[in-house]
């Protein structure tokens, strides 16, 4: 019988709607003050129109989902980082943002479990994939 918590397809979830406050404070945190996210009128010129939030700022909704994830589990863990990251889609200020989260696989040997994460907007559109690692302490 397995030692780690949770079975391969156990799925976990979180939303939030990206608002202006959230991509100038996360660019002020960060210093990434790129016009992609702070300058309305450089947008314009571009394909997407107007701002984007940060790739990362949804990588960062993908944490949130991983807390929860060891939140729910019956012994300590800690993130191992994250594999695989790719913004497939731009996210914009006024997007809903929902994180899915599924065991996709279990490593026994070294206490880890690996979840694959899929950021997807209002719309269903897939904005964020990556891989998270997270390290359990049996």
């Amino acid at each position: 019988m397995s030692k780690l918590p949770f079975e391969i397809g156990d799925t976990f979830t979180f939303s939030k709607t990206i608002g202006e406050s959230d991509v100038y404070l996360f660019a002020g945190i960060t210093g990434d003050l790129s016009p992609n996210h702070v300058n309305e009128e450089y947008m314009k010129k571009t394909v997407y129109q107007k701002r984007i939030a940060h790739g990362v700022l949804s990588l960062g909704f993908a944490s949130t989902t991983s807390t929860i994830v060891a939140e729910k589990a019956p012994m300590p863990s800690v993130s191992y980082g994250y594999d695989h990251v790719r913004f497939v889609k731009p996210v914009f200020i006024g997007d809903t943002l929902t994180v899915t989260y599924t065991i996709a696989s279990k490593d026994e040997e070294h206490d880890k479990t690996i979840g694959n994460i899929e950021i997807t907007n209002q719309a269903g559109q897939v904005c964020t994939v990556a891989q998270h690692i997270l390290k359990y302490f049996p």
